[in-house]
């Protein structure tokens, strides 16, 4: 069994995931983020090592026949993974690790770990606010959009399956409610 906490946080792209991540990471900086390998470009300020391990698809695949990745999944074409050595060795020193990712995988975390893994899903309160974040963010095509939004009506059927369901309405109280739940999985520790 992992020494260290396993906290998964999921959503459907545009929900407020990130956003919310950052307050995990600036109340619990203990906490150690996992870094996801993937074969999408890089967007904005991502670096390579920080934010994501960017690599081609033919990388990707060769590392998933090895046998490197805890969990993988196809999302938006693209394949992300979460390193098996990263996690195994970071828990078995006691450290508790932050999970930023899709549906698939926190199906695939929780699976393999059972109670271990704490999966917090955060949703938008209807579909059509998650529509208009999405056009917000001025970074997605209409093929995009119209991709993530079919993606999310599929996510949001897992909703029930996971231990906390945060609706993000109103950012600053989904703030405060991300941070309660943490703390409680954390144990009062950070």
């Amino acid at each position: 069994m992992p020494e260290g906490k396993i906290i998964v946080v999921s959503a459907p792209s545009g929900s407020g995931k990130s956003t919310l991540i950052k307050v995990i990471k600036n109340k619990f900086p203990k906490i150690l983020e996992s870094i996801s390998t993937t074969t999408r470009a890089p967007r904005g300020e991502e670096e390579h090592g920080k934010h994501y391990f960017f690599v081609t698809r033919e990388e990707f695949l060769k590392q998933k026949e090895a046998g490197g990745f805890i969990e993988w999944a196809e999302v938006h074409d693209n394949f992300y993974g979460t390193s098996k050595s990263f996690v195994e060795d970071n828990l078995s020193r006691g450290n508790s690790i932050l999970f930023d990712i899709d549906v698939q995988g926190a199906n695939n975390l929780k699976a393999l770990y059972g109670d271990e893994a704490k999966v917090i899903f955060i949703v938008p309160p209807t579909l059509e606010e998650l529509e208009r974040r999405l056009r917000d963010r001025g970074t997605e095509t209409e093929k995009s959009i119209a991709t993530r939004l079919r993606n999310a009506r599929k996510e949001m059927e897992y909703k029930e399956k996971y231990d906390y369901l945060l609706v993000n309405d109103d950012l600053e109280v989904a703030k405060r409610d991300i941070e309660a739940l943490v703390a409680e999985i954390m144990g009062g520790s950070d």
